[in-house]
């Protein structure tokens, strides 16, 4: 393949999520069409996209790789700054050292206004965030994951009662949601589960009355003097959080499957653009 087409292969399967897959591009990039920046940035930012300290590292090193080979490279110096910024000043003192010097460099090269300056600005505003600031946003994000759950629990009940007219889905294609949608209705079709459709269809309630439960049953056992202190309330969440670990495999299902259909649109457009295998009398 070319330089290009690996670029765009990376992209696409960044915007999924997925992280493997782009260093699994990158790195055959890098290996066919030789060092190149953006291939590195693309490494470093899906090792990055882990979270983890292993891949930090790994990612860490792409960027650097990438610098060696143009020092100016904006997109790597601003997406090596957040990653120094990320990092723990304790742990990684050398790497959280760098970022005043990356902004310092980032700030020369980019225009104000401009995408690498806003990436910056958010970067520099989310590592100078003290305690309160962060248990708010911390607050703001639970609440914004819970709408989203609650959002997706009502398309999942919708497709679920579609299927049950028997109305057939539609191909979901590369459709990230649509995929994840149609994953969570074939894992939540058949009679034994039928308690957590009920309990999708209704999650607010639902939520509701086992919280009330679980803590009735708590008190009540302790209050009676059957139990100094009980849990047994807790079972109660059984259930939900059940019907909650099947959306979030349907998630990863729908994302596993888009990822395939992308790589394999590739690999099918590599394989029409080969030329012809030439054979010899």
């Amino acid at each position: 393949m070319e330089r290009q087409q690996y670029l765009e292969r990376c992209s696409e399967l960044f915007a999924v999520g997925g992280y493997e897959a782009v260093r699994t591009a990158a790195q055959a990039g890098l290996k066919e069409c030789g060092p190149d920046p953006v291939l590195f940035r693309w490494l470093g930012q899906a090792h990055a996209a882990e979270d983890e300290d292993d891949h930090d590292r790994e990612a860490e090193a792409a960027y650097r790789d990438g610098l060696a080979l143009a020092a100016d490279d904006l997109g790597l110096l601003v997406s090596y700054l957040e990653l120094c910024l990320r990092s723990d000043s304790f742990e990684y003192p050398g790497r959280a050292r760098r970022a005043a010097a990356l902004r310092d460099r980032i700030e020369e090269l980019a225009p104000p206004g401009s995408a690498e300056r806003r990436r910056v600005d958010d970067a520099t505003g989310w590592a100078g965030r003290g305690y309160w600031d962060d248990l708010k946003a911390a607050a703001v994000q639970g609440q914004a994951q819970q709408a989203a759950k609650a959002a997706q629990s009502v398309l999942v009940t919708d497709a679920l009662q579609r299927a049950a007219r028997g109305e057939s889905g539609e191909d979901t294609g590369e459709d990230l949601q649509a995929a994840e949608l149609a994953a969570a209705v074939e894992l939540l079709q058949g009679a034994r589960n039928a308690p957590l459709r009920l309990l999708l269809a209704h999650r607010v309630e639902a939520y509701v009355l086992t919280f009330a439960a679980s803590f009735g049953t708590n008190k009540a056992l302790v209050w009676s003097g059957v139990l100094d202190f009980s849990l047994w309330g807790w079972l109660f969440w059984a259930p939900l959080l059940v019907a909650e670990a099947k959306l979030r495999q349907a998630k990863r299902l729908g994302r596993e499957r888009v990822i395939a259909r992308i790589q394999a649109r590739h690999d099918e457009t590599q394989l029409s653009q080969s030329p012809p295998e030439v054979k010899h009398p």
